[in-house]
């Protein structure tokens, strides 16, 4: 079942890179092609630190996590390209939403890769707390868990605004890191902190529905 799940999500990943590259490069939402690529990253990282073969063994697991941790953020960006929509021109002369079809596909892809993804990649992120809370502790409590996403879910906050609002991507960290540190250390600012509060709440109600449905699933 693990791997039919990750099978499944591999082959829709290139399927949808594809059509996106077919269909909207020449639109105004043609930079979800480099986004979707962003945001799956950390996604097929978290598959790697799942794996039984590379979870219980410290010396794979942290340096891939780390790894992980630097590009997880991509993937909650991409529900940032939801303001993108305006770009598509939705609204006719009578202020009513168009009826056309490219307008309409376009707002698919988008809502596909920005909604999809980032349920996909917070559920990865999920797991590998579980995973941290039990190297941490064995029978961890609830709220180990929950505190880990929350520091989890904060990071990537921060590392959202880096990328929306800086302009940071986070390859840069890589190649140029030094270039960076000013902006890094100036951008503790109250606008910034409020984006990030609120960004973090968005990702923890995200968690709070994927627990209802999880849980009551299997009460069924």
């Amino acid at each position: 079942m693990f791997k039919s799940k990750i099978n499944q999500i591999r082959t829709f990943f290139i399927i949808w890179m594809i059509l996106i590259g077919v269909f909207e490069v020449n639109t105004p939402v043609h930079f979800l092609v480099l986004n979707t690529f962003l945001a799956y990253i950390p996604i097929e990282l978290s598959f790697l630190l799942i794996n039984p073969n590379v979870k219980k063994h410290n010396l794979l697991f942290w340096p891939i996590w780390v790894i992980w941790l630097l590009f997880y953020p991509n993937t909650p960006y991409i529900l940032t390209d939801l303001f993108h929509l305006a770009q598509l021109q939705p609204y006719n002369a009578e202020g009513l939403i168009k009826l056309s079809t490219p307008m309409w596909i376009s707002y698919t892809f988008l809502f596909v890769s920005a909604v999809g993804f980032a349920l996909i990649g917070f559920d990865g992120l999920i797991k590998i707390s579980r995973i941290i809370a039990n190297k941490i502790k064995t029978n961890p409590s609830l709220g180990l868990t929950i505190s880990i996403i929350t520091i989890l879910t904060f990071l990537s906050s921060v590392g959202v605004f880096i990328g929306r609002f800086l302009r940071i991507h986070t390859i840069y960290l890589f190649i140029s890191p030094r270039l960076f540190i000013t902006p890094l250390i100036k951008m503790w600012q109250p606008r910034m902190m409020a984006f990030v509060l609120l960004f973090t709440f968005i990702q923890l109600f995200i968690y709070w529905i994927i627990s209802l449905i999880v849980s009551d699933y299997h009460k069924n």
